[in-house]
């Protein structure tokens, strides 16, 4: 007995192939952001000689000339700053503080950060500069 069958052409559906894209697109925009660094916009001071550090490990201190200061780029008053000191030279003494300052910033604001940094002896400490090659 023959049987005979019929052969059907496969053929994907695009229909749903715009779909597919989009939600791709969504997708990739979101992960993209998982990484995003707060920043704060100040002026670099001028540095004659500059070194590279590792971003891995450490903590950012920002302090712009009305005197504001951000920890990783988030507002925090200087109470807060040293409590997050406090906590670090406790827990995790091998991260890295950078301390960045506006170069229009008052001495008076610039000596707080440091003298919090000073009170707790924290010695992993990086000032950011723009290197005056720039």
């Amino acid at each position: 007995m023959n049987i005979k069958r019929e052969r059907k052409a496969f053929t994907v559906p695009l229909n749903s192939m715009s779909d597919v894209a989009f939600l791709l697109l969504i997708f990739i925009m979101l992960v993209s952001l998982i990484n995003y660094r707060k920043e704060v916009h100040i002026d670099y001071p001028v540095g004659d000689a500059s070194a590279k550090t590792s971003a891995e490990q450490n903590l950012e201190l920002w302090i712009d000339k009305t005197g504001n200061a951000y920890l990783d780029g988030d507002s925090a008053t200087f109470g807060e700053v040293e409590a997050a000191v406090e906590s670090l030279s406790r827990d995790a003494p091998d991260t890295r503080i950078h301390f960045i300052v506006d170069r229009d910033t008052p001495f008076m604001f610039v000596n707080s950060g440091l003298d919090i940094l000073k009170r707790f002896q924290y010695r992993s400490v990086s000032l950011v500069v723009k290197d005056a090659a720039q």
